[in-house]
């Protein structure tokens, strides 16, 4: 398995870092039939500093832009605006050689956007977040409730035993979700994370669940997703302490407890939204503050 690396933040990412399971996964869930020759380019955005944006894969395939999203525990009311600030960095890059002042119509590729949920709550099969439900009322100024700007994001619930034809559509889909249900189940019975990983991977190579891709790449998979899991279960922690003294002054507090935690730096600016040399600035002072005389 050739997995291109520069797309791998997630074990979800990882498993679909190549064009030919992207493209099996997109017929899945739209369910098509596109011929194996249908090109896919990945242009996943690198660094990009919308919070939460960790976990994202975008790619063209047949005329379309495609931005997924693997979301793991409950799904953010602000994704479509979030995806809306995104999806513009991406046609920033699509079209950054392109003159957009000629006299020439662009081509656009049309975009679609889907969140993929395997949290653990209670979720529909499948919903759909608009971007104009986020929207200020104008009754006030007596102007109907008509959006002239619209964003609309497929939630699709793809934990083991939900969404059967879409399973049935995309075997790889469907033993990411087995293999994720199968750690949960080891973690409610070890009560450890670390140990529950181990014995889902285990389990998985001796049942032909993802046995490829976790005989090659197990220490990355383990690696990745008790980071994945640990980073969600602190960042619940650490918003609901930093975000009541607002935006910017919580994303710094999540920053220093990151930190504090001895999390990455390149993982600590994607959960945040904060710059590099912010990050390394907090670190400074909390150095400089647990040194003092």
């Amino acid at each position: 398995m050739n997995a291109n690396t520069k797309y791998k933040d997630s074990v979800f990412s990882f498993l679909f870092s190549n064009p030919d399971s992207l493209r099996e996964l997109y017929c899945a869930l739209e369910d098509v039939t596109l011929p194996p020759d249908v090109p896919v380019t990945i242009n996943t955005l690198e660094n990009v500093l919308f919070m939460d944006l960790i976990n994202d894969i975008s790619f063209e395939i047949g005329g379309k832009l495609v931005v997924l999203i693997e979301h793991q525990s409950t799904i953010n009311p602000n994704m479509a605006l979030r995806l809306l600030l995104y999806i513009a960095r991406v046609y920033e890059k699509v079209f950054r050689d392109k003159s957009l002042y000629s006299g020439k119509s662009l081509k656009i590729p049309r975009p679609e956007f889907f969140v993929l949920y395997n949290g653990a709550a209670a979720y529909p099969d499948e919903k759909v977040l608009q971007l104009s439900d986020t929207f200020e009322k104008t009754e006030v100024l007596g102007l109907p409730e008509r959006a002239s700007l619209e964003l609309e994001v497929r939630v699709i619930n793809i934990n083991e035993g939900r969404n059967a034809e879409i399973a049935g559509r995309c075997r790889r889909l469907a033993e990411y979700s087995a293999f994720i249900a199968k750690v949960r189940a080891f973690e409610l019975e070890l009560g450890d994370k670390g140990a529950a990983m181990k014995a889902g991977i285990k389990y998985c190579l001796e049942h032909d669940i993802l046995r490829e891709f976790l005989a090659e790449h197990s220490t990355e998979v383990f690696n990745m997703l008790i980071t994945e899991w640990n980073t969600e279960e602190a960042k619940e922690v650490w918003y609901e302490e930093g975000m009541e003294e607002g935006l910017e002054k919580g994303r710094e507090e999540i920053a220093r407890n990151a930190l504090s935690e001895g999390l990455p730096i390149d993982v600590i600016r994607k959960i945040t939204g904060l710059d590099t040399e912010t990050i390394n600035k907090l670190a400074l002072k909390s150095w400089e503050d647990s040194n003092a005389l």
